[in-house]
């Protein structure tokens, strides 16, 4: 059997107008498919096309694959690996390759017992392919297309007061807690038992190994994390300001720290907090797009809701009217609705945007809302 799915490039289907978070999510969806297949060997085959790379060298790479082929011992082995690679040849015969290259994917996929198929997969990849590849083996070579769609845009989030401070990581779209610390710093009242001076002599050590802990954590959790763009940090005033001015943060990480807010929560929804008060810094970033679609959003919902629509009979007769602006959907949805409804935004000209559920509103979008909703053009 032969299939090949493809993750289509923007203007791959005339009319079809979707945004890059839908077909983002419809080539994760892929990987996933492929990413459960097997073979009972190396019997599974992966090639990387960069586009600048001359079909008739592959094909002679490919044919000499075959010809080494011979030498496996297991017949039904040598027998599917020759059967893929001549399934490749062929369609190398009529392939476009695109400007970003091309990724084909052939092989014995294991189906129970004894039984294989055949089964190929034309990939066109989010990005460039930047070298040839040619992999053979029991599972289907994906880590370059995971990179590809890797969530690039990452920040570390620190958190701090005197008595606790929260450490995590924005990725995305995603705000992923790390580490939560607490402190052993006395109150600003004495005991009895110890004078004034030497009770804040002690206060202020234990402020000072708390500050130490903070950084040694973040230097743990952040110093590793790969294409770190910045760091924001936020706390009651004075503590984030005493905690900078020391030498606490390693100082690759002092560096980056892009913005310093007041937050009254150091738990973890201080971090959310945090990057709501850092909005302006983050321009630009899918989530903070995201947060603001939805606050216009319920902004209308409660001073003008002529203008907005909601649950999905209501938004599919908004949309065959023409009168949706911005079509809201859920990340959460299954893909066969978000599928149908970006389509027949796709016929008005719609905008479709993808919510995702890791922040407030967004959450509830799908849990008032099931998930769909809609801006109008008109009333």
């Amino acid at each position: 059997m032969t299939r090949a799915p493809q993750a289509r490039s923007p203007g791959s289907n005339p009319g079809c107008r979707i945004m890059d978070p839908l077909r983002k999510r419809e080539f994760k969806r892929l990987l996933d498919e492929l990413r459960k297949k097997s073979g009972r060997g190396t019997e599974l085959i992966s090639v990387y096309i960069p586009p600048d790379r001359d079909i008739s060298d592959v094909m002679a790479h490919l044919r000499a694959e075959q010809g080494q082929a011979m030498n496996i011992k297991s017949k039904s082995t040598r027998k599917n690996v020759h059967s893929a690679l001549e399934s490749i040849l062929s369609k190398l015969r009529y392939i476009h390759i695109g400007e970003k290259g091309v990724v084909i994917f052939c092989g014995a996929v294991a189906k129970g017992g004894d039984k294989t198929e055949i089964e190929t997969y034309i990939v066109e990849p989010p990005e460039k392919i930047p070298s040839y590849i040619y992999h053979c083996d029991s599972s289907f070579l994906l880590s370059p297309l995971e990179d590809m769609i890797e969530e690039k845009e990452t920040f570390g989030l620190i958190v701090l007061d005197k008595r606790e401070a929260t450490i995590g990581i924005l990725r995305g779209k995603r705000i992923e807690p790390q580490r939560h610390i607490t402190s052993s710093v006395p109150g600003k009242h004495k005991k009895g038992g110890q004078s004034a001076p030497r009770f804040q002599r002690l206060r202020e050590i234990a402020i000072d190994e708390f500050y130490q802990r903070i950084g040694k954590h973040a230097t743990e959790i952040l110093l590793p994390v790969k294409d770190l763009k910045g760091i924001l940090i936020g706390g009651p005033s004075p503590t984030k300001e005493e905690f900078l001015s020391g030498d606490y943060l390693h100082y690759e990480l002092r560096r980056r720290i892009i913005g310093v807010f007041d937050v009254a929560y150091t738990d973890e929804s201080g971090l959310y907090e945090l990057v709501d008060k850092a909005e302006d810094v983050l321009e630009g970033l899918d989530l903070i797009k995201e947060k603001r679609i939805m606050e216009r959003f319920m902004k209308l919902l409660v001073n003008d809701p002529d203008l907005v629509s909601y649950g999905e009979e209501e938004v599919k007769k908004k949309l065959s009217e023409g009168a949706v602006d911005v079509l809201l959907l859920s990340e959460n949805l299954p893909a066969d609705r978000i599928n149908m409804l970006a389509e027949l935004a796709a016929e008005k000209g719609t905008e479709v945007i993808l919510i995702s559920s890791d922040f407030e509103e967004g959450a509830q979008l799908e849990r008032a809302f099931r998930g769909i909703a809609a801006i109008l053009r008109y009333k």
